[in-house]
């Protein structure tokens, strides 16, 4: 089942595309490790390395879409992921797709599903809404 989620941030479309596509801002933003290239077919490594794919579509201040995997995902698994931004006022609403990620249980979830779907919002949204107000 794919996953949907939307956001609104206090910041310009173009501020929210530079934060999620600059190694140094997203690993202050989330306060972990970051590697990230801001070209297409790069790749990127995010949280340590806990998560790692490649930038498939980078067009800035309005989409990013890439391939996806955790580090605990069986061998060439990969899911999608999309981050459309939407002006919004003066800020942005973040809408984020998560496609063809694990069936089955999380090492801490039931599911794959629950497991990322819960986690968007605590390693991603809050971090990210935070860094951009300060």
């Amino acid at each position: 089942m794919p996953i949907h989620q939307e956001v609104s941030f206090v910041a310009a479309p173009k501020r929210v595309y530079q934060l999620l596509t600059d190694s140094a801002e997203f690993a202050a933003a989330t306060e972990r490790p970051a590697e990230i290239a801001a070209t297409e077919g790069g790749s990127f490594s995010i949280f340590g390395g806990y998560i790692q794919g490649r930038q498939i579509e980078l067009v800035p201040g309005k989409r990013i879409v890439q391939t996806w995997r955790g580090i605990d995902w069986a061998a060439r698994a990969h899911s999608l992921v999309r981050f459309t931004l939407t002006p919004e006022g003066h800020g942005t609403k973040l809408a984020v797709d998560h496609d063809a990620y694990p069936e089955g249980p999380s090492p801490m979830y039931p599911t794959w599903q629950e497991h990322l779907s819960t986690n968007w919002p605590v390693f991603y949204f809050e971090p990210l809404a935070k860094y951009l107000a300060a």
